[in-house]
């Protein structure tokens, strides 16, 4: 496997322990509709959280969650619409950004809520 995909699936691992111990209910991992991926799907109480997890290991080229671009947005709005149409819900959606920076052998994150909106 790549660094990279490494670093990823490492990334996408320790936002899934964040965020059950933040009580949410992890629904998906890396839910698949044409060609978005949405690394996780979970639950807050009422509200269908959509999570994108990125992880870098410089700021060089910019934060993290710079990196969520207009074309990613769309491929994930998309994704969860499919998601939701599957399943006949109608609920509340949230998109979150899980920004990952490892340095050495520290990792230092930021949990971003209501990152994005979708656009149409």
């Amino acid at each position: 496997m790549a660094t990279h995909n490494a670093l990823g699936k490492a990334a996408e691992t320790m936002a899934v322990r964040l965020l059950k111990e933040k009580d949410y209910t992890l629904l998906e991992r890396n839910y698949r509709h044409g060609k978005a991926e949405v690394d996780i799907i979970a639950l807050k109480e009422e509200v269908l959280v959509v999570v994108e997890v990125k992880a870098q290991t410089s700021d060089y080229f910019g934060a993290p969650e710079s990196f969520v671009t207009p074309k990613k947005i769309k491929l994930l709005v998309q994704a969860v619409d499919a998601y939701l149409q599957e399943r006949d819900w109608d609920i509340e959606v949230r998109f979150d950004i899980i920004a990952f920076k490892k340095t050495g052998q520290k990792w230092v994150h930021e949990h971003i809520e209501n990152a994005f909106y979708p656009f149409g």
